[in-house]
Order: C-alpha cells, then sequence, then structure tokens
C-alpha cells in the first residue's frame, strides 16, 4: 500500500538517515522552541522529557549520531532517578530510532509500550502521541484493525491545539483515504495536517508530508500507467524536486535515498528512460540494504524496463528475473500487480510471449485484489466518520 510517512511515515517506508554534510544547519522553528523548553525548565523530568523529544527531531533530520548520544545519556540518567513520563518518552523514542534507521518491527512493540506507561502516568498528550504513531505503523503493516482504532483514540484524547499528535494523525488518515481513492476527503486531511506542521513550527513534518503527498500521487499515475495505460498526471517531478530543495534549505532529511527513487519512478512512466536507470543504480542498492527489501521486485521490474528500452535485453533479463526472485507475500498487493504488470512488458519485448502471459494473468489478478481492498478500506474509512479538525 502506498504511503507512509516516510515516515516517516511514504511508500510504507521512512526513509534511512544520511550524516549530515559539514556545516550544515537545522532550520527549524520547532527546535528552537525545544531547546528554549530544556533552558527554561524547573526540574530534571521536564528538562530530560525535553530532551528525548529533542533527539527525535534531530533523529528526523538526519542527525542520528548526535540522537543516539542523547538518548544514551538520558538512559543513564533514567536507571538513576527512574520516572515513568522519562521512561514513556524514552521508549517512545527507542521505538521512533528503530523505524528511522531500519525500519524495524520492534519499533511497534516499543511504542505501544510507551503508550501503556503513559496511559498509566495520565499523560494524555503522550499517549494521544503514541495513538498517533500506531496507527500510522498500523497502516503501514495493513492491520486495518489497529489503524482505525488508535487513530479514533487519538482523536479522542488529542487537545485541539495538540499539532503533533494531530498532524501525525491527519497525516495518515490523508494516506488512508488516497489509497482508498477518496481523493477529495484525502485532500481534507493533508490540508489540516499541514496546518498542524505549520502551527508547530515543525518543518520536518512539512518535509515528510511532501514527500508522501509526491509518492502517492506517483503511485497513482504508475497503477494507471501499468493497469490502464493512463498517461501519467503532468507535475509529478516538479514536486519531487520541491522536497529535495525543500530538505536542502531546512537541513537535512530522515530520506534521503527515497526521494530520488520516487524521482526515478516518474522518469519511467515518462518514458525517460535513461535519467531513470541512472537514479536507480545509484540509490536502489543501498534503499534495499536500509530495510526497503520487500520494495525492490517492483523497482527491479522498472529497471529490467529501462534496460530493455536502452538495447539492454541480456541484463534487462537478468534483472526482470531477479525481480520475480524478489517478490514476496510481505509485497503490497498493488506492489505485486505493478511487478508483474511491468514484467510482462518486459517478457513481450523480450520475445518470450507466453512468459509475459503468465505476467499478465497473475497482473490482472492482482490488480482486482487491490481494487477490493480499496472498495473496503473506503467503506471502513466512512464507518469511522472522523472528521478534520
Amino acid at each position: 500500500m502506498s504511503g507512509a510517512s516516510r515516515s516517516p511515515s511514504g511508500k510504507r517506508v521512512a526513509g534511512a538517515a544520511r550524516a549530515p554534510a559539514a556545516g550544515e544547519v537545522i532550520k527549524n522553528r520547532l527546535l528552537t522552541r525545544i531547546e528554549a523548553e530544556i533552558a527554561a525548565a524547573t526540574n530534571q523530568t521536564q528538562s530530560a522529557c525535553a530532551r528525548a523529544r529533542r533527539a527525535l527531531l534531530l533523529a528526523r533530520h538526519g542527525r542520528m549520531e548526535q540522537a543516539r548520544s542523547e538518548l544514551t545519556s538520558l538512559h543513564q540518567l533514567a536507571f538513576q532517578h527512574p520516572h515513568p513520563e522519562l521512561g514513556a518518552w524514552l521508549h517512545f523514542a527507542e521505538g521512533l530510532m528503530s523505524y528511522y534507521t531500519d525500519f524495524s518491527s520492534s519499533s511497534h512493540e516499543k511504542i505501544a509500550r510507551a503508550q501503556q506507561i503513559a496511559r498509566a502516568a495520565g499523560l494524555a498528550d503522550l499517549e494521544a502521541l503514541c495513538a498517533a504513531w500506531l496507527s500510522q505503523l498500523a497502516y503501514v503493516r495493513h492491520a486495518e484493525d489497529e489503524m482505525l482504532a488508535q487513530a479514533g483514540l487519538c482523536d479522542r484524547l488529542a487537545a485541539a491545539d495538540d499539532h503533533g499528535a494531530r498532524y501525525r494523525l491527519c497525516m495518515t488518515l490523508g494516506l488512508a483515504h488516497q489509497h482508498a481513492n477518496l481523493n477529495t476527503e484525502a485532500l481534507a486531511w493533508y490540508s489540516l495536517a499541514r496546518r498542524h506542521a505549520l502551527s508547530d513550527g515543525d518543518d520536518a513534518s512539512l518535509s515528510a508530508l511532501m514527500y508522501n503527498m509526491a509518492e502517492m500521487r506517483t503511485a497513482q499515475a504508475r497503477r494507471a500507467s501499468l493497469s490502464e495505460a493512463v498517461k501519467a498526471g503532468e507535475g509529478l517531478l516538479l514536486g519531487a524536486d520541491s522536497i529535495k530543495h525543500y530538505d536542502a534549505a531546512m537541513g537535512g532529511s530522515v530520506m534521503p535515498d527515497l526521494t530520488p527513487l520516487l524521482r526515478a519512478q516518474i522518469l519511467v512512466v515518462e518514458g525517460q528512460f535513461a535519467q531513470a536507470l541512472e537514479l536507480y543504480e545509484a540509490h536502489l542498492p543501498q534503499a534495499m540494504a536500509n530495510g526497503l527489501a520487500r520494495l525492490g521486485s517492483s523497482l527491479l521490474a522498472d529497471l529490467a524496463w529501462c534496460r530493455v528500452n536502452l538495447g539492454q535485453p541480456e541484463r534487462a533479463l537478468m534483472q526482470a528475473r531477479e525481480s520475480e526472485f524478489e517478490l514476496d507475500a510481505h509485497c503490497d498487493v498493488d506492489d505485486r500487480a505493478a511487478t508483474h504488470s511491468r514484467l510482462s512488458q518486459v517478457y513481450a519485448a523480450l520475445g518470450q510471449a507466453e512468459v509475459a502471459a503468465q505476467q499478465a494473468s497473475l497482473a490482472a489478478s492482482e490488480w482486482r485484489e487491490f481494487a477490493a481492498h480499496q472498495a473496503q478500506l473506503a467503506a471502513r474509512l466512512k464507518a469511522l466518520a472522523l472528521q478534520p479538525r
């Protein structure tokens, strides 16, 4: 399923962090405010919890070493002076660190534990933030019962001016509605997510929102081009380039390898195969090594299609077979459908008509399953009846 916050949540991922360039400065109004809170803290716990929030913001800007150093120091403090609020924040922080580092499934367990502690300690704001993230992680895992339940919980708990929790909730519901082909509703959720991020001064969240919206549009255009032979929409490359420029202006991103791969997918849809090939070769191996192997089959099929169109039939055949090898049950249904559709084109172009027909049949079956899933999700979102606020 497309989207997440890539982070996190984008194509159900969040991107691996990069080391910032020398002298690169983070430009984030939320960071400035958190640092002011640390300076003004009147007790150790208040300061420590704000430091945990700062560590997470550093991680979202790609400063993973700084974030890890800060959290290690806070763990030492918590060992010497245990406090439930700090404990909850540290579980939450470690959950997000797992997600940002390698998309580990342990992120869910850690954030769920943070939510339990927050609930027991009466920390409604942290419980709401955990609910927003657990809803997003459930969306990524196709766990729709949990996604809807946590979304409802967040909506009940989060204050109107709890911009961090409400941003995450709105973005997740925007992704879910767009995945269900409820595009008008999705835009309303995205608009509100943007408003909350702006109110919070959180430029990293704005970057994530930009990525997710661009990725979802690209996924829809790619599906249309493969399943219906419809030309891609206008402005997709502009959207991908805007993310790159925005991240550079604000001082780093937690998803450096994903934006070039998004651009490569757009270029394939637009028939600019040489440029797409260059981006795939430069960024796909690292992205797969960083925990995105489940997306590899679809993108390797794209790579094979590029090679077909650039007169490299032998390498195209090798990568088509590699794509088949990488395809497994953990791939999202639309990724499986896209893989089979693209492989059908590749094998047909290589003169393997029987294999191409087999791939086309598999693709048709997967596209039908995807359409049924969209309809089911749309019905469940309408039944949930949450309104953007």
